[in-house]
C-alpha cells in the first residue's frame, strides 16, 4: 500500500537528501569548491529544488554545520556534568579549553585534535552583513562565558564582571581566527588548555561603565497586555522559553548583540532577562547565530553545572514571533528595543541605542513605575 506525504512532508525529506548530499560535496570539496550543481546531482534533484530549500550555497553550508551540531556529530557523546561544588575559576577554564578543543573538528569520525571537516567559516564571511554579525556573536559568547565564571565565586567576593577575562581565554582557544581558517590553528591543544587555566589566576581591572549609558534617555512608562508566543526554545538550556516572571525583553538585531550586556548589568536580581536576536536574513545570518551559539552552549553545558549557567534566555527570534509580540514589528539586524514585564503587562518600553539598559534600569524597583496608565485612566 503506498503511503502519499503531505506537502510538508514530502519538502521535509527533500530537505533531509538535499542536507546528505551537501554534507558530502562539503567534506570532499571544501565550501568553496563544492558546487550548488554537484549537490543537486548527488541528491539526484534539480538545481532549483536545492534552492527552493536553500537561498543560497552559504545559506546550505551552514544549515549542514548546524545540523551537525544539533544531532550531537561533533564527538557522538555528551559528558555528565561535573560534581558540585562548582570548581575553581583555574579548573573551570581548564575544563572548559579541553571541552572546546575536543569540539574542534565538527565531523563524526574525525580525530579529537584533527584539521578541519566542514567546521571551517573560510570563504563564507566574505560579506560585510555576515561578518559583522559573526563579530557580535563571539562578543555575546564572551558574555556567556563570562556571566558563568562570576557565578563560581561567593557572593560576598564575587567579582564586578569577567568579560576581559572570558574574551582572552576565547581569543586564545579560537587562535588567530582558527574559526574562520583551520589552517591558522597553532599550538597543542593540551598546552592551550593549560595556558586557559592560568588565565584564572591573571589580575584583571575589568570594570562595567561604559561613558555613553548616563546619557540614555529613559523608558517610556506603558501599561499594555501582551501574549507571549509559544513554542520559542532557549539557547543556552535547550528548553522552552519561559514568560512567567517579571523581567527585560531585549529585541536585538545580529549587528547589535554587544548591547547584550547592558540589560544584564541593569536588571534587579529578580529579574528575567530574555534577549531575542532579530535578523532580515535567516537563511545565512540566522543560521550562523544559532550554529556559533548551539555550539557553545553545547560546550557550556558539558563543563557547568546548571545553577552556574547564565539567568538569560536567548532566543533566535527570525520569525519575529517575539518582536511581533512586544510591539517591535520588522525588527532587523541594527535593532535594538526593549521592554520590561511586570505582572503579566509590558510596563515600559524603550527604542534605540540604550534601549536594553533604560528597560531594564526603570523597573528595578516597583516605585520606579507609576501605577497609572498613560492616558489617565485607572490602570
Amino acid at each position: 500500500m503506498m503511503v502519499r506525504l503531505t506537502r510538508a512532508q514530502q519538502q521535509e525529506r527533500t530537505r533531509a537528501t538535499v542536507l546528505a548530499a551537501a554534507r558530502t560535496e562539503f567534506t570532499e570539496r571544501g565550501y568553496g569548491a563544492a558546487k550548488v550543481d554537484a549537490i543537486a546531482e548527488r541528491a539526484e534533484l534539480t538545481r532549483g529544488a536545492v534552492y527552493s530549500n536553500f537561498p543560497s550555497k552559504r545559506a546550505l553550508y551552514l544549515a549542514v554545520l548546524l545540523d551537525m551540531v544539533e544531532h550531537g556529530d561533533t564527538d557522538g557523546t555528551e559528558r555528565a556534568v561535573p560534581p558540585s561544588p562548582p570548581p575553581t575559576l583555574t579548573e573551570a577554564l581548564r575544563s572548559f579549553a579541553r571541552s572546546w578543543l575536543e569540539q574542534q573538528p565538527l565531523a563524526g569520525g574525525g580525530p579529537a585534535f584533527g584539521t578541519v571537516q566542514p567546521r571551517s567559516l573560510a570563504g563564507v564571511l566574505d560579506e560585510e552583513p555576515i561578518r559583522t554579525a559573526f563579530g557580535q556573536v563571539t562578543r555575546l559568547e564572551a558574555l556567556l562565558l563570562a556571566l558563568t565564571l562570576e557565578s563560581l565565586a561567593p557572593e560576598q567576593t564575587r567579582p564586578a564582571r569577567q568579560v576581559r577575562r572570558a574574551e582572552l581565554v576565547l581569543r586564545l582557544l579560537d587562535g588567530p581566527g582558527a574559526s574562520v581558517d583551520p589552517a591558522l590553528v597553532f599550538g597543542d591543544p593540551f598546552d592551550v588548555a593549560e595556558a586557559c587555566a592560568h588565565l584564572g589566576a591573571l589580575a584583571l581591572a575589568d570594570t562595567w561603565d561604559p561613558p555613553h549609558l548616563p546619557y540614555i534617555p529613559p523608558a517610556q512608562v506603558c501599561r499594555e497586555p501582551w501574549a507571549p508566543p509559544e513554542h520559542l526554545r532557549d539557547l543556552i538550556t535547550g528548553r522552552p522559553v519561559g514568560f512567567d516572571e517579571d523581567g527585560v525583553i531585549v529585541v536585538l538585531g545580529s549587528h547589535r548583540l554587544d548591547a547584550a550586556e547592558e540589560s544584564v548589568r541593569a536588571a534587579g536580581d529578580g529579574d528575567r532577562v530574555t534577549v531575542a536576536v532579530a535578523t532580515a536574513d535567516p537563511a545565512e545570518i540566522g543560521r550562523l547565530v544559532q550554529l556559533r551559539i548551539s555550539d557553545f552552549t553545547r560546550c557550556l553545558r558539558r563543563v557547568f553545572t546548571p545553577d552556574t549557567w547564565p539567568r538569560l534566555q536567548l532566543v533566535l527570534d527570525d520569525r519575529g514571533l517575539l518582536a511581533s509580540a512586544v510591539g517591535v514589528p520588522g525588527a532587523d539586524d541594527t535593532a535594538e528595543h526593549a521592554v520590561r514585564v511586570r505582572q503579566g503587562l509590558l510596563v515600559a518600553r524603550a527604542h534605540g541605542q540604550g534601549a536594553a539598559h533604560a528597560a531594564a534600569t526603570v523597573g528595578r524597583t516597583t516605585s520606579d513605575i507609576s501605577h497609572t496608565a498613560p492616558d489617565g485612566a485607572a490602570p
